[in-house]
């Protein structure tokens, strides 16, 4: 399988990448995770929000658009409170909104790699009911830490990796 690249997300992504997330939204559903992102998340706002700040990253092979994600440098305000507790309170970078066009794999462990490059250590969120990502973090070795409330107060299961 060829090599996947990694680059800043540009305006003309964006059709692509709404349907990958599409996309994702009905593998979810398919894979007996059907409340994580139901249909409305990531909205649109999220999305351009994302892009414009200069978070947002497709995953790129000779097909196209392989994979999509948000890498934050910034301390997530959800990770603030945890019901269990984080390993250490140093820096970390944060990846959200990860999805694949779902035509390969090791979408996810190409977007922890790129994010060794911007962190010593890497946390992330996911639903309970998301057995795949749960299993994609355990074989990368991810601590399952606890439990973070998002902002409309939502559990997710929350990992940490240390580079």
């Amino acid at each position: 399988m060829n090599e996947l690249f990694i680059r800043p997300a540009v305006t003309e992504d964006l059709p692509e990448i709404r349907d990958i997330y599409a996309r994702a939204r009905a593998f979810m559903r398919e894979s007996g995770n059907p409340n994580q992102w139901k249909n409305t998340t990531p909205t649109e706002a999220q999305i351009l929000g994302d892009l414009s700040g200069e978070n947002l990253f497709v995953l790129t092979d000779t097909a196209g658009i392989a994979g999509v994600f948000a890498l934050f440098t910034q301390p997530d305000p959800t990770y603030a409170r945890i019901d269990g507790a984080w390993p250490n309170d140093l820096p970390y970078v944060t990846i959200h909104r990860i999805a694949s066009a779902g035509r390969r794999g090791g979408i996810v462990a190409a977007a922890v790699d790129f994010a060794r490059t911007k962190g010593a250590r890497m946390r992330i969120d996911t639903h309970a009911d998301n057995r795949v990502m749960q299993s994609a973090l355990a074989k990368l070795g991810f601590v399952h830490c606890g439990t973070i409330y998002l902002e409309n107060g939502e559990p997710r299961l929350a990992y940490q990796l240390d580079f």
